[in-house]
């Protein structure tokens, strides 16, 4: 070893201990998780879900197939049925397998009726694959029963 390799890691050490010292007397940041929830940014792009309308009170998906036939992953798989002869069609399976999507967002963007947004959530667990397989119907119903649990009773 010579001195120059010496040298150098002398001043690699001292300048490494700046760093150490100057974060020493800086304010921690750590968040006291799940006591304290973290304000997400407005960017944040987690799962797709359905957009709840207020003028119709839930989702307003075609199931035209758009998103299912743009999506590059070929993750999506959109069914619908029409209720009357002469009615719209309605989404009534739509699954998105996540343990596969890019979240590249082509699917919301090429959505003609504006049905799809990213959420959101970011505590979203599963211990396998298929536990990333979501119904998103499904997924869109059990929100609207929490929330109509979490309304406060009118008196």
């Amino acid at each position: 070893m010579s001195l120059r390799e010496i040298v150098d890691g002398g001043l690699s050490l001292i300048a490494g201990m700046k760093v150490t010292f100057r974060r020493l007397f800086q304010p921690l940041v750590t968040v006291q998780y799940p006591r304290y929830r973290i304000e997400m940014s407005p960017a944040y792009r987690g799962h797709i879900e359905l957009r709840v309308f207020d003028d119709t009170g839930t989702h307003k998906c075609i199931a035209c197939g758009t998103c299912e036939r743009m999506c590059p992953s070929g993750v999506i798989e959109v069914r619908g049925e029409k209720g009357q002869a002469k009615g719209p069609k309605i989404a009534v399976h739509y699954v998105i397998d996540f343990s596969k999507c890019s979240l590249c967002g082509l699917c919301i963007e090429s959505c003609p009726t504006e049905a799809l947004k990213y959420s959101k959530e970011y505590e979203t667990v599963g211990e396998s694959r298929l536990d990333c397989v979501i119904d998103v119907l499904a997924r869109l119903e059990t929100k609207a029963e929490e929330a109509k649990k979490a309304e406060p009773l009118a008196a």
